[in-house]
């Protein structure tokens, strides 16, 4: 269930309180990722991001000779399902930059505006996911949820075509989506032919065994 307009409000912590999660959440963590208060009250910690791409990303990269970059070659590949990124950020990174350091990881050449984060998080034996703003912090999410990810987890989509911002786009970006639009388009329909084709000979052949004289 996706759930767009539901937010939770932001509860700003004092530094004891802040200290004391922390602790709460270190002494829960069974996978090592633990996260570390600072003397200036920022603390940084991990989140893995599951990754849940309809479309290809574009992934960008150099051939270099002596440090040197030669040429850039860009290639259009669809991640596995069930990809997981692990991530260290700290409590001042919002959604935006966590998005950024995604798509750098990965080599991605795609616009960020692409794409959103959502959290996914259970209720009342029901699954819910909620589109994060630009603005929030993830690792706070995680602090208060806790690390289990059965209670809280981050997934990585595309907008909705409805809510790009064409506009934020260059050029070759858009030219790109146009070619990846074509290759969709063009998969499909030889999926649909090949069906058809399939179904067309199946009657053909029940026709002739029809006709054939008893």
């Amino acid at each position: 269930k996706d759930v767009q307009k539901e937010r939770e409000p932001h509860v700003y912590l004092s530094k004891e309180e802040v200290k004391e999660k922390i602790q709460s959440y270190n002494s829960s963590v069974t996978d090592k990722l633990k996260m570390t208060l600072n003397a200036n009250g920022i603390y940084t910690g991990f989140i893995k991001v599951q990754m849940e791409l309809c479309r290809p990303i574009t992934v960008q990269s150099s051939q270099s000779q002596g440090g040197c970059a030669l040429s850039n070659k860009e290639t259009a590949f669809y991640l596995p399902d069930g990809c997981v990124n692990t991530l260290h950020i700290s409590s001042t990174n919002t959604v935006r930059e966590v998005i950024e350091a995604l798509l750098k990881k990965f080599f991605v050449a795609d616009n960020p505006a692409k794409f959103a984060l959502y959290k996914r998080c259970h209720k009342e034996d029901q699954v819910y996911t909620c589109k994060l703003s630009d603005r929030e912090h993830p690792l706070y999410l995680r602090l208060v949820a806790g690390p289990k990810t059965e209670m809280l987890s981050f997934v990585l989509r595309e907008h909705e075509t409805g809510e790009v911002m064409w506009e934020a786009f260059s050029i070759p970006e858009l030219q790109n989506f146009l070619r990846i639009l074509d290759k969709e388009e063009n998969d499909q329909l030889q999926i649909l032919k090949n069906r058809y084709a399939a179904y067309r000979g199946k009657l053909e052949e029940a026709l002739r065994g029809a006709l054939k004289p008893g």
